[in-house]
């Protein structure tokens, strides 16, 4: 039996609501009228045979088939943009390209502005983007498939250089709702550790920051074990359950009264940004120049 292959524009679509909260916002990003923006989602249901929006006449978001749906046309994007970067490195005469891993949270809320104001500098540069987990960052760079990554992992192997170029913190949020959100005192490690909690896959850097930071408690399985932060971030927001996150991911919702952030009692999730490279210690050629571009610049927020 022949299967059709979905629009890229309406897998777009879905990963904006999951993004931006609303089709309205999602429609407004793509540059697509409201109502042909949900005239493709409802197409795309009746392809795949299951509702991805609920819809209300407030706005619509996303079902939870929806927001698995939407985690994996991230990933299918994502390919598809690498591939349109390939093409387009290969068509274009340049005099330098650079290829950069990242991993996922640094991706999605740090190399946009990064690699901006890089191409503004060097607009002959070839930039190709690779987006992964920490580990498969390190893969990548050990493996010279990349000149650069940037990570938020609390190790970086041998024989990799590296390089501390920003840092962030993680914290624990729930909805509104949640038990949590109504403590008085600061939550203990173990009751943190005992908790099942929405997280991201084995060698995401956020998920080794906390198994580190909670190597000596007994740990409870995974609520959910998702592969962004924006599949998370969603899950909290519906009410699923806790999570421990970046606080770049969830600055606007925090902001927003959207979650709450539950203070632990003497746990610390600090971290530093890296970046990471394969060959001498002193970085040069483009990506040397981004990485002292990304020490100057930090985390302008």
């Amino acid at each position: 039996m022949s299967r059709k292959w979905p629009d890229f524009a309406v897998l777009e679509l879905l990963v904006g609501v999951d993004d931006h909260g609303s089709l309205g916002a999602a429609s407004r990003l793509a540059g697509m009228a409201q109502p042909n923006a949900s005239r493709a989602v409802k197409q795309l249901e009746r392809q795949f045979g299951m509702t991805l929006l609920q819809r209300s006449p407030t706005g619509s978001t996303l079902t939870p088939q929806g927001t698995v749906i939407a985690h994996w046309a991230r990933r299918v994007l994502s390919d598809t943009r690498r591939l349109l970067d390939v093409a387009d490195g290969l068509r274009a005469e340049r005099t330098a390209e650079l290829t950069v891993a990242a991993s996922m949270t640094v991706a999605e809320h740090l190399m946009p502005a990064w690699l901006g104001q890089f191409r503004s500098q060097h607009p002959d540069v070839t930039i190709h983007l690779q987006v992964h987990n920490s580990t498969q960052v390190f893969d990548r760079v050990a493996g010279r498939t990349c000149d650069v990554g940037f990570v938020e992992s609390p190790s970086v192997p041998r024989p990799l250089k590296s390089l501390t170029v920003a840092r962030d913190r993680l914290v624990v949020v729930v909805h509104p709702t949640h038990p949590w959100a109504r403590r008085r005192k600061a939550l203990a490690v173990a009751e943190l550790a005992m908790t099942p909690l929405l997280a991201r896959e084995p060698g995401s850097g956020t998920r080794t920051t906390l198994d580190v930071a909670l190597q000596e408690y007994d740990r409870a399985a995974p609520l959910l074990e998702l592969g962004s932060a924006a599949a998370i971030r969603t899950s909290v927001l519906a009410g699923v359950g806790p999570a421990v996150m970046s606080t770049l991911a969830v600055a606007e919702q925090v902001e927003a009264g959207e979650l709450k952030v539950i203070d632990v009692e003497g746990l610390d999730l600090d971290r530093v940004l890296r970046a990471a490279w394969r060959g001498p210690r002193q970085l040069d050629g483009p990506a040397g120049e981004l990485v002292r571009l990304v020490r100057r610049v930090g985390i302008d927020r």
